[in-house]
């Protein structure tokens, strides 16, 4: 089980997501870091643990603004180890080509901010870019194709239920086991709920690669043992006599 962090970037700060509503989130108050810039915030989870993934949920960006890329860009440069996801509200093919040229990491596609399902299609070949199937409720959040059509979907997908963002209400685990099952060799990835190393035990039973997690990484509740665990002993050399 792979453990991804998560940021949500606001006015230039890490904020505390909540619920999805994005109205009422506010600048983080974690003790990983001094404050919620978000250079100390990244330096504070990969002091938790060597992560190879980070994801950036660009809210400025998926509201129509002017977004946080060169913020992003010289966090990707100085931290070339860490593969970043970055979801800026990509909506049509046009905008994925153009940041695909000049952006790092890889790209994520949130389907609340998708025009149509062309675009995956487009960038079928294309493996930089992550599908967020994003869920408010029990509505789903874009285009029906993109949902319904499981042949567009590219090798990484991300089950986004917003609802249960920061609330600690537990994973949508039959949502991500539907998923799961038309999901085909693609790596599935749950977002939204997880509360401790249960619900991560829970998850890869189910057959989720990772999760995404932001609240449990800052409060504690996940031991750094499930987030990176120690490689196993080498094995004893047979003693001779």
């Amino acid at each position: 089980m792979e453990v991804v962090p998560v940021i949500d970037l606001l006015g230039g700060a890490v904020v505390h997501a909540r619920g999805g509503r994005r109205s009422e989130y506010r600048p983080i108050e974690t003790p990983l870091s001094p404050g919620s810039e978000p250079r100390q915030v990244v330096a504070g989870l990969l002091r938790l643990a060597p992560f190879r993934r980070l994801y950036i949920a660009d809210l400025d960006a998926i509201g129509g603004g002017t977004g946080h890329g060169a913020m992003i860009g010289e966090l990707a440069a100085e931290y070339p180890d860490v593969e970043f996801w970055t979801d800026p509200g990509i909506a049509d093919a046009a905008a994925a080509h153009a940041w695909l040229a000049c952006g790092s990491g890889c790209l994520v596609l949130g389907s609340e901010s998708l025009v149509d399902a062309a675009i995956l299609g487009a960038l079928r070949e294309e493996r930089r870019v992550v599908l967020s199937l994003d869920f408010r409720d029990d509505a789903f959040q874009g285009p029906r194709a993109v949902l319904e059509d499981a042949t567009l979907w590219p090798a990484q997908v991300i089950v986004m239920t917003l609802a249960r963002v920061g609330g600690g209400e537990g994973p949508d685990f039959e949502r991500v086991a539907g998923i799961l099952a038309r999901a085909g060799e693609r790596a599935v990835y749950a977002a939204g709920g997880v509360r401790d190393d249960a619900d991560l035990r829970a998850l890869t039973d189910l057959g989720a690669a990772g999760v995404l997690v932001a609240s449990a990484l800052h409060t504690g509740a996940i031991a750094v043992a499930e987030v990176h665990p120690p490689p196993p002993p080498k094995p004893r050399r047979a003693q001779t006599r």
